[in-house]
């Protein structure tokens, strides 16, 4: 998909437009290649920063290309998908920011996302497509307040579980505590990886920053390291949660082993007492008529003495 967007200079009207204008901004979602085509050959510029913000496993950076006079930022993005069995997966994915000489801003992404959908519903204030610069800025504090939003989710969403868990130990909480201590792990590394290209930005030499726009990237930073906190404050309590409900299951299943050997010892006394009178040898009062109850009874007695045993020993509870 590609989308052109222009503010006016004078009138500060945001909308979309089909050609490619000096001040535009290109948005590329999961670009076909004649889209990528066209692009490149409007702008004079290169396939290969375009290429690597298309690429899943991409890690955030920054890149400067000087034979067409192209900047390129990536960053990770929170995003939010569905498994198979319907729950939602939070992972993160690349996102493009490319500067060409001063005179078009694009941004290309494998799918569509909150950071790049509040732009194009106007959801920004003062956000201007021919100011670059703080359009990245912008972008970096939007992202920040996102996987703050998104971390909140995850532990709503881990207190849910905990307290199903609470009541009744099924496998469906515990995979689901699992896929959250795995998008955690997403998470921070992402953080981290997305302070390093606000700090390198930060430093001055990449991309010009003005007064006013320095603000938004330190109120980003600070979002950032926030983020970052939070990530690894949620992941620390996630981990801790697991391993004690791991302890719990272990021990429930040593409770349920120990009860079931317990009953089968039981169990084991009045088999043992008629596997003797139902030998096919003499033995004591097997002409009697008062046999049977005289053998039931001793059975019986000798289960209560074993039971009795058990519960001394903490065997049955």
């Amino acid at each position: 998909m590609l989308k052109i967007y222009k503010t006016d200079i004078e009138t500060n009207k945001f909308e979309e437009i089909k050609e490619f204008e000096k001040g535009s901004w290109i948005n590329l979602v999961n670009p076909t290649e004649n889209e990528i085509k066209r692009v490149c050959e409007n702008l004079k510029i290169q396939d290969d920063f375009i290429r690597a913000a298309l690429d899943n496993e991409e890690k955030a950076r920054i890149d400067i290309e000087e034979d067409d006079e192209t900047i390129l930022f990536i960053v990770d993005v929170p995003i939010i998908e569905k498994s198979k069995d319907e729950n939602d997966i939070y992972t993160t994915m690349p996102l493009g920011m490319i500067v060409v000489r001063d005179d078009f801003f694009i941004t290309v992404s494998l799918n569509k996302n909150k950071v790049i959908n509040s732009f194009e519903k106007m959801k920004i204030k003062n956000f201007q497509t021919y100011k670059k610069s703080r359009f990245i800025f912008q972008i970096l504090y939007i992202n920040a307040s996102y996987f703050l939003s998104y971390l909140k989710q995850i532990n709503k969403e881990t207190e849910i579980a905990e307290y199903v868990l609470q009541k009744s130990m099924r496998n469906k909480e515990l995979l689901k505590m699992l896929s959250l201590e795995k998008s955690l792990v997403y998470f921070t590394t992402s953080l981290k990886s997305n302070e390093l290209v606000m700090e390198k930005t930060m430093r001055g030499k990449i991309i010009k920053l003005y007064e006013d726009d320095e603000e938004i990237l330190e109120d980003a930073i600070i979002e950032n390291k926030q983020a970052i906190e939070m990530s690894k404050i949620y992941s620390d309590i996630l981990n801790g949660t697991m391993d004690a409900y791991a302890s719990i299951i272990s021990n429930n299943l040593n409770g349920v082993m120990k009860f079931l050997t317990s009953i089968t010892i039981v169990l084991a006394v009045p088999t043992m007492v008629s596997s003797f009178w139902g030998m096919n040898v003499g033995l004591p009062l097997q002409n009697s008529p008062y046999g049977f109850v005289v053998m039931l009874l001793i059975s019986i007695v000798l289960t209560l003495l074993v039971t009795w045993w058990l519960k001394r020993k903490d065997m049955l509870n």
